[in-house]
């Protein structure tokens, strides 16, 4: 079994994943959870800006960009 962790921020485009938890404080946790990220919606990387940063993800049929430093926070599985 594999115990990693594995965060959004280590995605490439194109791979997939499913939010497993949010690791953040109390107002950025209740920010990413009002854009659609919480436990068991999948999410998928669409581009990534020159120097990787912000991240384009497809999330519940739309798009949106997440900073690396917001992405490093969502666990998923």
């Amino acid at each position: 079994m594999n115990t990693m962790q594995m965060t959004m921020d280590e995605l490439s485009i194109g791979q997939r994943g499913a939010v497993k938890a949010i690791h953040a404080p109390k107002q950025l946790k209740r920010r990413l959870m009002d854009m659609g990220f919480t436990k068991g919606v999948g999410v998928e990387i669409i581009k990534l800006a020159p120097m990787g940063d912000p991240m384009e993800v497809s999330i519940r049929g739309y798009h949106l960009c997440l900073r690396k430093a917001e992405a490093k926070s969502i666990e998923l599985r």
